[in-house]
C-alpha cells in the first residue's frame, strides 16, 4: 500500500500539492473532486487530503463536513500507518480534541472515527467488527458509505498484517478478525490469499520474509586482555 504517492495521482494535483497552488483557496475544488475519484476508485492519496486540509485551516469557510470524515476514513484504510494522525493534527483545535461541551455533528464523527481507528491500530480487530455490527445509529454506514469497499479494503489490510505474524491460526480466530459469518466465507477469503485450511480448522498461512524463523547470531568480541583487566581490578579491590 502507498498512501503517501500513490501512481494514480494526476500531473494537475501534483502540481498543486508541491508548488504555489497549495495555497490557493480555489485548489480546494479541484482536491475535493480528485478525493471523490479516490473514494470511488479504491486507492489513497494521503499527501494531497492533507493539502485540502491545510486549506481547510487556512479558509474555515470552505470546511465541508463529508470531505472531512471521508478524508479520515481513506487515511484509516492506511493501518497502522500514522496517516490517520496526521489528517487528525490537521483539524481545528474544536475537532481533533472535541470537549464534553462540543455537539457538533463533525465533532462527534471524528470522535467516533478516532475511537474506531483506535481498535485498528491496536489490533483489535474482533471489537472494530462488533463495533460496525453494533452501529445502532447507523452513524458508522452513513460515515463509510462513500468509500466503495471499505470493509474489503481493511479486511485484505488485516489479513496482510496476521500473514506478517502467523505461520498458523484457527478459522474461529479468523472469523472474528476479519468480520466474517461463518467458516465457508473465511475459508473462500483466505482461499484467495492461497492460504489453506488443515485438520483441526488450523488455516495455513505461506512462508513469507516477515513470518518466517531467522536464526539470530550473537557475537562477542573479548580478548585476554580484557579478561586479565578483570581479574586484575577484582584482585585490587579485594585488598
Amino acid at each position: 500500500m502507498n498512501g503517501e504517492d500513490p501512481q494514480e495521482r494526476p500531473r494537475e494535483i501534483f502540481a498543486i500539492i508541491n508548488g504555489l497552488e497549495r495555497y490557493n483557496p480555489e485548489a480546494a475544488g479541484v482536491l475535493e473532486e480528485y478525493l471523490a475519484q479516490q473514494c470511488q476508485k479504491k486507492f489513497c492519496d494521503c499527501n494531497a487530503n492533507r493539502a485540502l486540509l491545510k486549506l481547510y485551516q487556512l479558509n474555515p469557510n470552505k470546511i465541508k463536513d463529508e470531505v472531512i470524515t471521508n478524508i479520515l476514513v481513506k487515511a484509516m484504510t492506511q493501518f497502522p500507518s500514522p496517516q490517520f494522525d496526521l489528517a487528525i493534527h490537521l483539524l481545528l483545535p474544536s475537532l481533533s480534541s472535541p470537549s464534553a461541551s462540543s455537539s457538533s455533528e463533525l465533532a462527534e464523527a471524528v470522535s467516533k472515527l478516532r475511537a474506531l481507528n483506535a481498535l485498528l491500530e491496536g489490533a483489535q480487530y474482533g471489537r472494530f467488527w462488533a463495533t460496525l455490527d453494533n452501529d445502532t445509529d447507523d452513524i458508522y454506514a452513513d460515515l463509510t458509505t462513500d468509500i466503495a469497499g471499505f470493509e474489503d479494503i481493511i479486511r485484505v489490510r488485516i489479513a496482510q498484517l496476521i500473514s506478517e505474524a502467523f505461520r498458523e491460526v484457527h478459522v474461529s480466530v479468523l472469523e472474528a478478525w476479519l468480520g466474517l459469518d461463518d467458516e465457508e466465507e473465511v475459508k473462500k477469503f483466505v482461499g484467495e490469499f492461497g492460504w489453506k485450511v488443515a485438520d483441526a480448522g488450523l488455516v495455513q498461512i505461506p512462508k513469507n520474509a516477515e513470518n518466517e524463523a531467522k536464526k539470530s547470531e550473537v557475537r562477542e568480541d573479548v580478548n585476554v586482555d580484557m579478561f586479565s583487566r578483570v581479574i586484575k581490578r577484582s584482585w585490587e579491590e579485594a585488598a
